[in-house]
């Protein structure tokens, strides 16, 4: 087959406030993995991440798999995803990217991943990236359908918008939101011609510490946030920045007479690390006095992946009324299966 030459970039969705509603839509649960677009070409399986980066060689038993089917030419973009016990992990799929060929095969045959299935680009000789989405997704279907193989995956869709909203309130950091797609849709490498509308969740949080802003001691660089667990430790969850020079400068003020203990009794903010600097990993502990309400989109183990946005103080709160109860809770295979069923 014509096949696109490694990396293709995978075709992106823009981020929007509200889904697009009406019938040249349909919809899909957003997953949260990494990107995979995985090649086939005869004997040759090539796995390709987002960024371009190869990833064969982190998943072994999804080359294995994609290689033991009878079709023999195909190009298809899903998401991977790790079940570890009871939920499905991020983290499982992070500590895949290992430089030890051994620990990879190890955690492969603990703890195999899968392929969820949203598009296909390419099957059996003919490129169909210029076929509009729904005909595209009835293909992908119908080659599901023939090869029924382990730990691959069909994504749901709807063209029912009170469906889409549902799977936006399911909480869980492995359904991070939903994309919406025109079903006249050609795939096109690289464009953000989906839209997608993210999950967005809050929690109080309280300021356990802080950094300074660069090298400078004139400024605030972020909050460090901490929520309690059971055992009553404030553990280090994650940090916001988002806020104008002016008031990281004024932060100060409020800040600095609260330095000294308690801090953080139980996980701390990371050391030093071969990319940070003498003053980026340095960090005032403060007394457990204020209180932070953020946003924040994603959660892996006990901790905000990205950022969080700033939204308010909470005064009204005590500081030990922010548990870590608080957190969206991961998504478990029993759910998993539930929506796939769907």
């Amino acid at each position: 087959m014509t096949k696109p030459p490694p990396p293709i970039a995978p075709m992106e969705a823009r981020l929007v406030d509200a889904l697009p509603r009406g019938p040249e839509w349909i919809y899909e649960p957003k997953w949260d993995g990494f990107r995979c677009i995985a090649y086939r070409d005869g004997d040759a399986v090539t796995l390709i991440s987002k960024s371009g980066k190869p990833l064969g060689r982190y998943f072994p038993e999804m080359v294995a798999m994609l290689e033991s089917l009878p079709e023999r030419q195909f190009v298809l973009d899903g998401e991977l995803t790790i079940a570890t016990g009871d939920t499905l992990s991020f983290a499982a799929l992070q500590a895949r990217l290992h430089p030890a060929e051994s620990r990879i095969r190890k955690l492969a045959a603990e703890t195999p991943a899968q392929l969820i299935l949203f598009d296909l680009l390419a099957l059996g000789g003919r490129d169909l990236a210029e076929l509009p989405f729904a005909e595209r997704r009835e293909r992908l279907a119908a080659f599901f359908q023939d090869v029924q193989p382990d730990r691959l995956l069909l994504s749901p869709i709807t063209t029912d918008a009170a469906q889409a909203d549902q799977w936006l309130d399911r909480a869980g950091t492995a359904l991070d939101g939903v994309v919406a797609k025109r079903l006249d849709l050609p795939y096109q490498p690289g464009v953000r011609a989906m839209a997608k509308l993210k999950q967005h969740r809050t929690a109080d949080c309280v300021v356990g510490g802080f950094r300074y802003g660069g090298n400078a001691t004139t400024a605030v660089g972020s909050l460090l946030l901490g929520l309690f667990d059971d055992a009553g430790l404030l553990n280090h969850v994650g940090y916001t920045s988002s806020f104008d020079a002016a008031e990281k400068k004024r932060l100060l003020t409020q800040l600095e007479p609260l330095i000294g203990p308690p801090g953080f009794t139980g996980d701390a903010p990371g050391g030093p690390s071969r990319w940070s600097t003498d003053r980026s990993v340095e960090w005032q502990s403060l007394r457990h006095e204020l209180v932070v309400e953020v946003r924040y989109d994603q959660v892996t183990g006990c901790r905000f992946r990205h950022g969080t946005t700033f939204l308010r103080w909470r005064p009204d709160k005590a500081p030990g009324q922010c548990g870590m109860d608080q957190l969206a809770r991961e998504l478990k295979p029993a759910e998993l299966e539930e929506l796939i069923g769907a």
